[in-house]
């Protein structure tokens, strides 16, 4: 259960020089001292209407302060000794491949045996920075790579790059329907209207959502195809290549029915029918490093998984032809 808070208060003269968080802390004292320093850090407390995402920051008696925030329930998490994929780490951040059926965040039936338990009990100080450092998601069945920062200074120049869209992130997926081209899909995105755990391309309230795709390689009656975020909405790429006609093959939520070519072979029906997940995969990530400021960027092939169904949709071409 949710629930949304706002709250407005005035810097008061005896408070004249503390610390943001200081003041905050005694301003609200129904919050903890650590949700607040997430909300400071995440832009979602205002000095005089500008957010300021520096706890350190000295405040003047006569400053209005709003807390503008969606209130979840404060859970502390426990290590966890699960295994991560790591194909970076130095002492600012940490670049891992998550495996498909990994869940990023805990939440209501996950509340433990996620990346953030994992992460946890890799480097227990991520438990200082807000969500442990994540910066970004990937759903639970989607794979590949993500980046954690690993200090304060480096989680907050991560989200600022990520929010100036900074950082590239490249995806490969394979969806019904053959495209004869790539092209762009500009579309807000908001909560489905009628489905609330589902989002939607909407026309009123949505947010701007951009997403850039180019085919790899085309089959009967299916594409591989590469692509690439500029927005990181919850579900893009799924929503986005659904709304275009193009869902991704083992989508359970947007993906429909299987659609194979005529007179495929049971092997390929199998495939396609048995495929356990939304078949997509974070292939490329680069960045500027947050502390360093050299440029950095990591590839992660198909998993086996992927490269299997490919293997069988050319397999199909080669017998019946394109």
């Amino acid at each position: 259960m949710t629930d949304h808070v706002r709250e407005t208060a005035i810097i008061p003269d005896h408070a004249i020089g503390l610390r943001f968080d200081q003041a905050l802390a005694e301003l609200f004292p129904q919050f903890s001292r650590s949700r607040m320093k997430g909300w400071i850090q995440n832009g979602n407390v205002t000095l005089d209407g500008k957010p300021v995402t520096k706890p350190r920051e000295k405040v003047l008696p006569g400053m209005q302060v709003v807390i503008d925030v969606v209130l979840e329930p404060e859970v502390e998490y426990r290590p966890e000794a699960i295994a991560l994929n790591i194909q970076y780490e130095d002492d600012d951040i940490l670049v891992i491949e998550k495996p498909a059926g990994l869940v990023v965040h805990p939440g209501a039936g996950n509340p433990e045996g996620t990346l953030l338990n994992a992460l946890l009990h890799h480097c227990r100080q991520v438990e200082q920075l807000p969500r442990a450092g994540i910066v970004h998601r990937l759903d639970k069945e989607t794979s590949g790579l993500m980046v954690v920062a690993k200090t304060l200074p480096a989680y907050t120049a991560l989200v600022a790059a990520l929010q100036s869209r900074n950082i590239t992130r490249e995806y490969e997926a394979v969806v019904t329907g053959v495209l004869t081209a790539g092209g762009t899909i500009d579309a807000p995105m908001g909560r489905h209207p009628t489905k609330r755990t589902l989002m939607a391309v909407v026309t009123h309230g949505g947010k701007s959502a951009v997403t850039h795709y180019r085919v790899i390689d085309r089959f009967r009656a299916h594409s591989h195809v590469r692509l690439r975020l500029e927005s990181g909405r919850t579900h893009q790429i799924r929503v986005h290549m659904a709304h275009l006609k193009y869902p991704l093959i083992g989508d359970p939520q947007y993906g429909g029915r299987p659609r194979p070519p005529a007179q495929a072979s049971d092997t390929l029906l199998n495939a396609l029918r048995g495929f356990p997940r939304q078949a997509l995969h974070a292939v490329h990530l680069a960045l500027i490093h947050p502390v360093s400021g050299e440029p950095m960027a990591w590839n992660s092939p198909l998993p086996l998984d992927m490269q299997a169904l490919l293997k069988e949709l050319k397999s199909d071409r080669e017998t019946f032809g394109s």
